[in-house]
């Protein structure tokens, strides 16, 4: 061991890595609890989710437009009224047990008027791409269970061309109602059986999977910015210590 190894240390604070530090444990630090606050909002989430399972069906038509929607997603409802047939939508590119398909997506038109967008179960896809299944609603007065789903908005795609003929890349309330001129109410119902008062069942797959609300995968993130924290810290002190030269050294 040389006489400078063993040279005392001495902690000395430089200016500008301190104020480096001091930036860099601040982001860290705040992305850190940016991920925590997404973790507690996931898991609410996940919470109204279970507990939604529990409680018993309300009836959709009992739920006046000023309803709080988010407030009851998930919620198990009963609608009755009867397809629109004209305006059923196919969504394009939809995965199910590896397999693509479309999800069949059906107004209905509820007894009081308003109109709602069901989900009413998967496709698989044809043999060819001109192959589209054969998913013609039920006619006349039909009654079915769902949960309420709050469709996301916003989707990138390559053109925002309005979408014509029944195969749709994506679809929400507001674009159905603006391509189709029918108002729809915000909300899509994701039907969990084949409706009552239909002669057959469609053949539909209503496989319906809990949402991954990715709860872990913030928890991690934030244990990670917060080590990025300590470890900024730790460096700042190691960089900190300087030798001191002793006579010896001279």
């Amino acid at each position: 061991m040389t006489s400078t190894d063993a040279a005392p240390r001495r902690f000395r604070r430089r200016a500008a890595l301190t104020l480096a530090t001091i930036v860099a444990v601040a982001v860290f630090v705040w992305a850190g609890q940016w991920q925590q606050r997404r973790m507690h909002d996931k898991e609410a989430l996940r919470a109204q989710f279970d507990a939604a399972a529990l409680q018993a069906p309300v009836a959709l038509a009992a739920m006046p437009d000023s309803t709080d929607w988010n407030a009851l997603r998930y919620r198990l409802v009963i609608a009755a009224g009867h397809y629109d047939a004209h305006r059923q939508v196919l969504v394009d590119n939809r995965i199910h047990e590896g397999h693509a398909g479309y999800h069949v997506i059906t107004p209905l038109v509820l007894s009081d008027g308003r109109t709602v967008l069901v989900n009413r179960g998967w496709a698989p896809q044809g043999a060819t791409r001109a192959a589209l299944p054969i998913v013609a609603p039920p006619a006349g007065a039909v009654t079915l269970r769902g949960r309420i789903a709050l469709p996301a908005a916003g989707f990138f795609e390559l053109a925002r061309e309005p979408a014509t003929g029944p195969v749709w890349q994506n679809l929400d309330p507001a674009r159905f109602a603006a391509a189709t001129g029918v108002a729809v109410m915000p909300v899509m119902i994701e039907a969990t059986a084949a409706p009552s008062g239909s002669e057959r069942d469609d053949g539909l797959v209503r496989d319906w999977p809990a949402p991954d609300f990715g709860v872990d995968k913030h928890r991690i993130y934030s244990v990670q910015w917060y080590s990025f924290a300590g470890l900024a810290i730790v460096l700042w002190i190691v960089l900190n210590l300087r030798r001191v030269k002793t006579s010896s050294d001279e």
